[in-house]
């Protein structure tokens, strides 16, 4: 295969830096630097697949990838919620340290801010190519967009050089794609409109139509009705562009697998980022005809078995394309499960025994591990032995300084602030990973509900070793069936002896509390935990 000039010089001379030691060993001796693909699931717990122990339904290309490669045990998402998950993600630092890093409307302004360094951006600095498919969820535009003109800044501005995204969740208006800057198949003579505020137009709503729904709506999904669904939110126009929930998941799909179609038919030389984002298994829960009954869990079930199938077309996209041996691979979820979240599908009453957060306490909005804890697997062919499970702590918000890492490219001081190089264990050569992860639950859940007013809306806890420290906080208990772990007092768990945190420790430990609580306090102040 042929490289440019430019690839060439750039790994000649940054492989003389010594950046990756061993673990770049592979890399170096192909002169190769590999393609990336990042699969972000939505709210799938550690036990909703069959690798990490779920029965009730199967998943055969998950699975595929863990046998394929490196299983992780103590994964973390950054939070217990979408928007602050993603953009630890794609920024390297933590979401509560950015003002606003709750859960956001669908009419948001945009909240990675062009000039910043990110994941995307670094990597297409390395000479990727970088694109992002499905949800996004992490603001568009000033303040004020007009959906029917040009939509800027999002992620065209912050390093992607593709994008064909959900502006929001598909339980919030507007239901639309945007590919670029633009919604695809708008009619002009249409034109879209938004509020979060008051209703807009004369379409039909969740509250006042409730005989034209096919879900019933719980907690503030009684919005301008669409695909038969009311969402959160109010929207009148744009009716050609409105998508099909039932169709979703083949459609970005379809449209992540063109990506790296495209990308290596248009110079097999130059790698490409993929961050892929399926909806899967955020409410509401609508799986194609053909995946209904999988499981005998209705509709939650049924999706997972339909996200199993979206990353089943991701890698023989890899395939067909002939790069699948030279591509990385990271699948995981940006929090842990929730069953009943907004629309009555069902999952409660049929999930049996089935175990969505496994072995941990809670999920989705808590706290506690079950809402923080994920499936994380990393599968690379040509640099990853199959087949292993690691016990390192590792968090999302490491891959933008490991990834860096990997495609030789150094960060900023003020870049990627929380972010550490881990790149040794996620590639297997390393048992050790990181000393701590700070773990937020926001106590902002959505437009409607506010849990608690501690400082920065958020709870905070420091993992370090087998020990967990939850800062006090204030507060509802539960939020949508998972216990948010909000409590006057701190709480001390043993992870190693108690991993379902049942044991609050805290009144037997008081100097390790005080200890704990004095290293996360200085943490947060410094504005930052990667070393200069």
């Amino acid at each position: 295969m042929a490289f440019s000039t430019t690839r060439r010089a750039l790994l000649a001379g940054t492989a003389a830096m010594g950046l990756l030691g061993r673990a770049s060993a592979r890399v170096t001796d192909h002169n190769r630097l590999p393609n990336v693909v990042v699969i972000y699931a939505d709210d799938l717990g550690y036990g909703d697949v069959g690798c990490y122990g779920a029965t009730a339904v199967r998943t055969p290309n998950i699975d595929r990838l863990a046998a394929e490669g490196l299983r992780f045990t103590n994964g973390h998402a950054p939070a217990a919620t979408c928007t602050p998950s993603r953009y630890a993600l794609l920024t390297g630092r933590y979401a509560w340290r950015k003002d606003g890093a709750h859960i956001l409307p669908g009419d948001a302004p945009a909240l990675i801010r062009p000039g910043t360094a990110t994941l995307p951006s670094v990597l297409r600095g390395a000479g990727y190519r970088t694109g992002v498919v499905g949800k996004w969820h992490l603001g568009l535009g000033d303040g004020h967009i007009d959906w029917n003109q040009d939509i800027s800044p999002g992620p065209l501005e912050i390093g992607f050089d593709y994008s064909y995204i959900i502006p929001a969740t598909i339980d919030r208006v507007p239901c639309v794609y945007v590919e670029g800057r633009r919604v695809v198949g708008l009619d002009p003579a249409d034109p879209i409109q938004v509020d979060y505020r008051q209703k807009v137009g004369s379409d039909p709503t969740g509250r006042e139509n409730p005989d034209l729904l096919r879900l019933r709506p719980n907690d503030g999904h009684d919005g301008t009705i669409v695909d038969g669904v009311s969402r959160i939110g109010f929207m009148s126009g744009g009716k050609a562009a409105r998508w099909k929930d039932e169709e979703m998941a083949e459609h970005l799909a379809g449209k992540a697998s063109a990506f790296i179609r495209d990308s290596v038919s248009a110079d097999p030389s130059k790698p490409f980022f993929l961050y892929f984002a399926p909806n899967e298994v955020h409410v509401p829960r609508l799986p194609a005809p053909r995946f209904r009954g999988a499981t005998t869990m209705g509709t939650r079930g049924d999706v997972i078995a339909e996200l199993d199938w979206c990353v089943g077309e991701v890698l023989q996209a890899l395939t067909d394309a002939g790069v699948e041996r030279d591509t990385l691979v990271v699948f995981s979820s940006d929090n842990g499960p929730v069953l009943n979240d907004g629309y009555d599908d069902e999952a409660v009453a049929k999930v049996g025994t089935h175990r969505p957060a496994g072995p941990f306490r809670s999920g989705k909005y808590s706290i506690y591990d079950g809402g923080l804890r994920v499936p994380m697997i990393v599968r690379w062919p040509a640099g990853v032995n199959g087949g292993a499970t690691s016990s390192a702590l590792i968090d999302h918000v490491d891959l933008t300084a490991s990834l860096a890492a990997l495609a030789r490219q150094p960060l900023a001081s003020d870049a990627a602030v929380d972010s550490f190089n881990m790149l040794a264990p996620l590639l297997g050569r390393s048992r050790e990973g990181r000393r701590f992860v700070i773990e937020e639950a926001s106590t902002v859940v959505s437009e409607k509900a506010t849990l608690a007013k501690g400082a920065g809306g958020s709870i905070l806890a420091l993992v370090e070793g087998p020990w967990k420290l939850i800062r006090a906080s204030g507060g509802a208990a539960s939020f949508h069936g998972n216990d948010i772990g909000a409590a006057a007092a701190p709480q001390l768990f043993n992870l190693l002896h108690d991993p379902d945190e049942k044991e609050d420790l805290s009144s037997r430990q008081l100097e390790l509390v005080q200890a704990m609580d004095r290293r996360l306090a200085a943490m947060v102040a410094a504005g930052r935990t990667r070393p200069r």
